[in-house]
């Protein structure tokens, strides 16, 4: 297997554990409220649940960065293995947490682990992957993302089924289990010189401390980067957050119903256009050096009329197409962030840069998600997701103009 021409997608699947993982394991504190809160009175708060839950997003957004400079410094295989056995240990452990200070150190420290893969796992990622199937190879891999957070949703179901302490120990062993999996078979491509991949990328150099950032300071197509990122996480999060009670309140009906329909509607969705975007930008690439950039933008165009429609539409088609048509257009723009990233950015810092990303898109996410808060309980919730249209069109105006690439494979200092 190590000397398999197979083995950059062998990668991408060992990685797609690991990412279902991630977000399984973030995901199900939010769903086990009710089933905690029996022993632990303090979770029968809404506002000590919210420290909790906000906890985890600060120090995530915090980390990012820096866990992006971690990555473009060491091998990024032990860094994942010990990321995936420290979160899940965390997760084994808040099965035996009685007091809510407890779950709150515990959240912290999951913050910090988690924080420290998705910069190391996607940059290995595009690293393996030539021009020719980087997109796809991303989107695959972000379909684990799109699984492991409808898992989550079940943790409430194991709960009950057993016990919410039973139901984290057991997810807890899972992740420490596989990163003995990861030890045994996951490769750092520094080390990987007997592939022969086709237009493969020289080894890695470690960058000086900081000098990743004072690089990508510097470069005008980062800050571009960077810019349509933030502001298309605004959409992104509003539904991951607040769909469910849209879908409620446009549709009249039970929270009980709305959940489900709404998540797994976006999640469906999603995981095609994540294909969909990579197969596309992959063969578009090949022809013309904007076709990721093109794809992208496909994919945010098709966002502007969902989010009209959630937050306007009454009845179950309109609603429903809606969803149908966010999921299919974010997936295509999420599978494209990392590959354009790659057309204007050394391999040196791509996690670095990914990390910058990643904690810009976290804070936006914080500050919608607080926003729409106030504005349902205003009952504005419908109004302002439709608004959402107009802050996406000037992220599309931004990335079709400013991003002009000459070549699929930045190959600068």
């Amino acid at each position: 297997m190590k000397k398999g021409k197979n083995y950059p997608w062998i990668l991408v699947a060992l990685l797609w554990v690991v990412a279902l993982l991630n977000y399984m394991d973030r995901q199900m504190l939010s769903v086990m409220k009710p089933a905690m809160e029996i022993n632990i009175v303090e979770l029968r708060s809404a506002t000590n649940f919210g420290y909790l839950m906000a906890i985890f997003l600060w120090i995530y957004g915090f980390m990012s960065p820096v866990s992006g400079i971690i990555a473009d410094r060491v091998n990024r295989k032990w860094l994942i293995v010990y990321s995936l056995f420290v979160w899940s240990g965390v997760t084994f452990t808040m099965g035996y947490a009685t007091t809510f200070n407890q779950l709150y150190i515990l959240r912290a420290i999951m913050g910090v682990s988690e924080a420290l893969y998705i910069p190391a796992g996607l940059s290995l990622i595009a690293d393996f992957h030539t021009t020719k199937s980087r997109s796809l190879a991303v989107g695959v891999h972000m379909t684990g993302l799109y699984v492991g957070q409808a898992l989550g949703g079940f943790g409430a179901t194991a709960a009950a089924a057993f016990s919410w302490q039973a139901t984290f120990q057991s997810f807890g062993v899972v992740g420490m289990a596989y990163s003995v999996v990861l030890i045994l078979f996951l490769k750092e491509k520094d080390k990987a010189a007997d592939i022969a991949i086709p237009d493969a990328e020289p080894l890695k150099p470690r960058p000086e401390l900081f000098k990743g950032l004072a690089t990508l300071i510097k470069n005008r197509a980062f800050w571009v980067i960077l810019f349509y990122f933030a502001v298309s996480s605004l959409p992104g999060w509003a539904t991951k957050n607040w769909l469910p009670t849209l879908f409620a309140q446009n549709l009249h009906i039970s929270m009980a119903t709305a959940g489900p329909l709404s998540t797994i509607t976006i999640a469906a969705s999603s995981f095609i256009g994540v294909i969909l975007g990579g197969l596309l930008s992959d063969k578009w690439a090949q022809v013309n050096k904007k076709g990721r950039v093109f794809t992208s933008a496909i994919g945010l165009a098709l966002t502007v009329p969902a989010l009209l429609l959630m937050g306007f539409g009454h009845s179950l088609v309109y609603v429903l197409g809606a969803g149908i048509c966010f999921g299919l257009g974010f997936g295509m723009f999420d599978a494209n962030n990392m590959p354009i990233l790659c057309q204007f950015v050394s391999v040196k810092y791509r996690a670095t840069a990914y990390g910058m990303m990643n904690m810009v898109g976290v804070f936006f996410g914080a500050f919608i998600t607080d926003s729409l808060g106030k504005s349902s309980d205003a009952g504005n919730l419908g109004s302002d997701f439709a608004m959402l249209a107009a802050v996406v069109l000037v992220a599309l105006a931004v990335q079709l103009y400013f991003l002009r690439p000459v070549h699929d494979e930045y190959a600068g200092a």
